[in-house]
């Protein structure tokens, strides 16, 4: 069983320069009805996939993904902290379920919580 968080997004080229150029995710398919029709596409980044929505009523903003992330979330906070993306700064924090956890909050408010069991 896969499931795929549908987030709303308002920009596509805000949305692509903060999923794929800084936080690493590539495009595997981009789908629009027509000319002048909101896009709708699928970004991954190894086994976690999101879709992406500028269609009325797919997802909400503001909604939060809590993701499970079991490579070096440490490592790869240090990546982003050195890829110098002006709009955001993550920290890591100790949660109490023992865990070390990466929140971060896309241009159109929805928040990626990455969790890593320590």
């Amino acid at each position: 069983m896969n499931i795929i968080p549908i987030l709303r997004i308002f920009d596509v080229e805000k949305a692509k320069e903060f999923y794929v150029q800084w936080l690493g995710f590539q495009v595997d398919w981009e789908h629009r009805y027509g000319d002048n029709f909101p896009l709708y596409l699928q970004i991954s980044k190894g086994p976690l996939k999101i879709h992406l929505s500028e269609h009325y009523g797919d997802g909400t903003p503001g909604t939060k993904v809590f993701i499970d992330y079991t490579d070096n979330l440490e490592n790869w906070q240090q990546q982003l902290l050195a890829a110098q993306y002006k709009y955001y700064r993550p920290g890591l924090e100790d949660a109490p379920w023992g865990a070390k956890t990466m929140s971060i909050i896309d241009p159109f408010g929805n928040t990626l919580l990455f969790s890593q069991q320590t």
